[in-house]
């Protein structure tokens, strides 16, 4: 049993229920992606495990603990979190950012110390944002801004890191670029990543297990090899799927796929 885990919850958003009686158990010191189609509930997974939102029934139980019973700056120590599309304030430097993960050490009036200063300058050479660690957040590129975001959780020290779609808005090798630096994280540090992923090829390529979901529910979970099959994705995605092996990776990848039954109709 890891360290994190969901177990029976239920998510909903006033009246709507988006997750019921859902429980999961994270693997430590892994990479965990959780795909599914659009609404079927994979960010509001991933920000119940994380503790942004509330469970309505069940519990999130980080390291034998009810996530809710714990304090903020305790829970920050232990995870952190790259939300979707997050925004800073204009003029707010990259250096200005990145140190906003030293909170959870903070006493007083919250000076950084030399700790703190050596933390953050590690955390920004290790994304190779430290070049640029004067520049305001708001003038780098979308790539550039997403390392520096992985810098920031880098500097919280945590062990458990939540990206919710990194690679939004990115083309196709700062994609790659972020998703070779979540990677190393996880190789060098044993860093348990937990993120949420649209392309499935580029879940299977960065992770060890995968979370398939569909309406709120988990459909499968497990090693790649037994969720990447026609049958999950035809159940998950509604797709006649045609598989075959990356020469690269040798894990199965999805060379194309048709829609099983088309829910529109044809002009």
């Amino acid at each position: 049993m890891g360290r994190l885990r969901g177990d029976n919850i239920t998510v909903s958003y006033d009246d709507h229920e988006i997750i019921r009686g859902l429980s999961v158990d994270i693997a430590d010191h892994k990479i965990t992606s959780i795909i599914g189609p659009n609404g079927c509930g994979k960010s509001t997974l991933l920000k119940a495990l994380s503790r942004i939102i509330e469970v309505k029934h069940g519990q999130v139980m980080l390291d034998g603990t009810n996530i809710h019973q714990s304090s903020t700056k305790e829970v920050a120590k232990k995870i952190a979190i790259l939300p979707q599309s997050p925004v800073v304030a204009d003029g707010l430097t990259v250096s200005e950012l990145v140190s906003y993960g030293r909170f959870p050490y903070q006493k007083g009036f919250g000076r950084l110390t030399k700790e703190d200063k050596q933390t953050i300058d590690w955390a920004l050479r290790s994304t190779g944002t430290y070049e640029f660690r004067y520049r305001p957040v708001n003038g780098l590129s979308g790539g550039q801004r997403q390392r520096v975001w992985i810098a920031m959780a880098l500097a919280q020290e945590t062990e458990i890191i939540f990206l919710d779609e990194p690679t939004t808005y990115l083309d196709i090798s700062h994609q790659l670029e972020i998703l070779e630096l979540v990677q190393s994280l996880n190789k060098e540090r044993g860093t348990t990543i937990i993120m949420v992923l649209h392309d499935i090829n580029q879940a299977v390529r960065f992770s060890d297990h995968i979370i398939a979901m569909k309406k709120g529910k988990i459909v499968t979970q497990g090693a790649i090899t037994d969720v990447l099959t026609n049958e999950v994705l035809e159940e998950v995605f509604n797709i006649d799927a045609e598989l075959s092996t990356d020469p690269r990776t040798g894990k199965p990848m999805l060379v194309t796929y048709d829609l099983l039954c088309k829910h529109y109709t044809r002009i």
